[in-house]
């Protein structure tokens, strides 16, 4: 599964336009909401005494134009300087919005990356994943944040126990990425795409990356010879680097337990969750039947030169503890 190629769009009190960006006129309207209500609450205050009153509604009326003409010019001074305010300051204020879908800025970033990834074993033999308008070379984890994964354990067939944690171990190995086990989740697999932020069940940070074993009944896209699909979302401060997060992986429990039947089946299924972990960490399919990335399920169980060349140099992407 390719993951999703914008970023996560705001929600909640204030409106956007179709490419996730909060236009002007959003802006506007908000301010007005703010004015509309002080004038509504100052005009709608009752004062004991008729010279009293009059008295308080002259103040009240110079102080809202005052307020008026300041608001009136801060809204000229964003007109004038979105790309500022999107820039520098609008990011620094979402997060503490109560409507905000993104995390407070830097949990968990630390100065350098947590790991190293090993050399490159100079294969050509990979492919990462491409996004419409990219001005970076790659887009990867942030390699100085853990990457948090957690395992909703319902439908996992029998033999399956530990094979996930192997997995992780795999990809983690051959990125030099920190992974770090959250344990059990009831958050169910989606399909189309996931909320990066889930504040009521993991706490104001990125979402985890989600690792479900499910079915196509759930996850219609497992129906036919699929069995597996993973990927990452993708988000991005302004003039910083993108980054994936949010990852998931889905499991066609019923094709698992078919496949476990097999004589080595339990390195076959254990290939195909490392075959999409490493989607989840941003290596699309290749043309070439020697590498485990390629799309048929083969004899390979292992990574191969080109999948652990794509994936060290995935484990080098930037920093940015802007986000």
């Amino acid at each position: 599964m390719r993951p999703s190629s914008s970023v996560p769009p705001l929600s909640g009190g204030m409106r956007q336009s179709s490419s996730g960006r909060v236009p002007q006129w959003a802006l506007e309207e908000a301010l007005n909401e703010q004015l509309r209500a002080y004038a509504a609450e100052n005009g709608g205050r009752r004062v004991r005494g008729e010279r009293r009153r009059r008295r308080r509604e002259r103040s009240s009326v110079r102080k809202l134009r005052v307020r008026t003409g300041v608001l009136i010019a801060f809204v000229i001074a964003l007109y004038l300087t979105p790309t500022v305010f999107e820039r520098d300051i609008f990011p620094d204020v979402l997060p503490h919005l109560p409507w905000s879908n993104v995390p407070p800025r830097g949990v968990e970033a630390a100065a350098a990356p947590l790991g190293t990834p090993p050399p490159s074993t100079g294969s050509a033999q990979y492919k990462l994943f491409e996004y419409p308008g990219l001005r970076q070379e790659f887009v990867a984890y942030d390699p100085c944040r853990p990457v948090h994964y957690v395992i909703r354990p319902n439908f996992a067939p029998a033999g399956t126990e530990g094979i996930v944690q192997e997995a992780v171990a795999e990809v983690a190995a051959a990125t030099g990425l920190t992974f770090v086990f959250d344990g059990p989740t009831t958050e169910a697999p989606s399909p189309e795409s996931r909320d990066s932020y889930q504040p009521e069940l993991y706490g104001k940070r990125w979402a985890p990356v989600l690792i479900t074993w499910t079915s196509p009944e759930e996850v219609p896209d497992l129906a036919g010879p699929t069995a597996g699909l993973g990927g990452s979302e993708v988000a991005q401060r302004p003039d910083k680097p993108m980054v994936l997060v949010a990852g998931q992986v889905m499991l066609d429990a019923p094709a698992m337990t078919e496949i476990l039947g097999y004589p080595g089946g339990r390195d076959h299924v254990r290939a195909i969750v490392i075959h999409e972990l490493a989607h989840v960490l941003g290596l699309d399919h290749v043309d070439d039947p020697n590498q485990l990335m390629y799309e048929e399920t083969r004899e390979l169980t292992t990574l191969a030169d080109g999948d652990l060349a794509g994936l060290a140099k995935l484990g080098a992407g930037p920093c940015v503890p802007e986000l």
